[in-house]
């Protein structure tokens, strides 16, 4: 990671144990930035359908691209972390991302005549490069925070993806009716240079502690790269599944509601900015319960699969009220998506421990890619699904995808 450029004969600047809650924050906004883009898009289904002259199958595939540029880089940004540091990654990647947003702003809207190759072209390199804000703030985090504050820590940090998801949720749906596309793609650029300001201004090194840092994985374990682990390749894909539930509910809420029961955008967004707050929500209590557990990384393990039962269970309950009246179906696809929101703490801060701190952005790297190309190949298989079956099989996959994420997860580890 760089540290702060200074003058010549100048004392370069330490920074304390106290500094890392100005990190977290530094964290919290650098993904809050990227996902009230990443979550907010979506939302403006309906819209971006009617204003680029899109079928469901293409307004899938343009929404896909978003995860399927993430889901390319993600490694790439988490070699490129462990190799060059946190500070020149994001700065990098929230510069550049709000750049090409701004150049969306101006050139790839509805009143452009935008396509649909140039407008998934262009959501696959947001996705690229807003990809970097994962690994490089999960790395700070985990470099700033020990043991028995790791999980809390990374939890907050992961909160910002739905908290600022539901900032977009809130935000873009209601500026592509009142404005069109130029605001949808301004707003989500100015937080992105915001955010590389103060990354810029305020995310340095900690000051060097006196003996070694205590291992929370064997030697050996951290010497081996993460791609080459079994156990952190389960970890990676069983997040993958339980991802298929969250994007399901995220892509196609607001179609399902309005195609199905006639309902408006408001509704789409109520129901999404509930699975988001609340995912949010649950990520800081799952994160301070298994700090607290005392054997964090079993208790992190035990609480994965807990998850994937009971957001399996929520999903199904989706299928089953399909039909159901619509206060009936909002509730349980509410639930559903803040269930599929409340792992990801735990599974961050999980894989990462496993790996060591010099390996930690290489490891959220790979969970990164396999969580969001499966943030990709969803919106492509629904509107597939639909084709040959029902919403109520959506909403089944979901669910049945929740339930394999279970015995796939590692279990936890066995006391010595």
């Amino acid at each position: 990671m760089a540290v702060p450029t200074v003058t010549a004969g100048a004392t370069p600047r330490r920074y304390g144990p106290r500094h890392r809650w100005v990190v977290l924050a530094v964290g919290v906004g650098a993904q809050g930035s990227f996902s009230a883009m990443f979550s907010g898009i979506p939302v403006t289904g309906v819209s971006m359908r009617a204003g680029y002259h899109l079928s469901t199958g293409a307004l899938g595939l343009a929404l896909a691209c978003l995860g399927l540029g993430v889901a390319v880089s993600d490694i790439v940004w988490g070699l490129l972390t462990d190799r060059f540091g946190d500070r020149r990654v994001l700065l990098t990647g929230l510069t550049s991302t709000g750049v090409l947003l701004v150049v969306m702003a101006t050139a790839v809207t509805p009143a452009d005549r935008a396509g649909t190759v140039l407008l998934a072209v262009c959501l696959t390199i947001a996705g690229a490069l807003g990809g970097s804000v994962n690994g490089a703030s999960g790395r700070a985090v985990m470099t700033w925070f020990g043991e028995g504050e790791r999980g809390f820590a990374m939890s907050v940090r992961q909160t910002a993806i739905p908290a600022g998801g539901a900032v977009g949720v809130a935000l873009l749906p209601w500026l592509a009716q009142a404005y069109g596309f130029r605001a949808v793609y301004a707003v989500p650029a100015a937080f992105c240079l915001l955010a590389a300001a103060a990354t810029w201004r305020w995310l340095h090194e900690p000051a060097p502690t006196p003996g070694p840092p205590a291992p929370v994985v064997t030697e050996s374990a951290v010497q081996r790269s993460p791609l080459r682990r079994w156990d952190v390749w389960r970890l990676a894909l069983a997040g993958a599944l339980l991802t298929v539930p969250q994007f399901a509910v995220l892509t196609f809420t607001a179609i399902f509601l309005h195609d199905v029961k006639g309902a408006g955008a408001a509704l789409a967004g109520l129901t999404v900015l509930i699975a988001q707050l609340g995912g949010g929500a649950a990520r800081i209590w799952t994160g301070r319960r298994t700090d607290r557990a005392g054997d964090s990384s079993g208790a992190r393990r035990t609480c994965l699969r807990r998850i994937g039962v009971l957001a399996g269970i929520a999903m199904a309950g989706a299928a089953v009220l399909t039909d159901a009246p619509t206060p009936l179906t909002v509730a349980a696809l509410a639930l559903g998506g803040l269930l599929a929101n409340a792992w990801h703490g735990v599974a961050y801060t999980e894989i990462a421990a496993m790996s060591g701190a010099g390996r930690a952005g290489t490891a959220l790297g790979l969970i990164g890619t396999t969580l969001f190309a499966m943030a990709f190949l969803t919106p492509l298989l629904i509107p597939v699904v639909l084709a040959h079956a029902s919403w109520a099989a959506v909403w089944g996959l979901a669910a049945a995808a929740s339930l394999a994420a279970v015995p796939l997860a590692p279990a936890a580890l066995r006391a010595r």
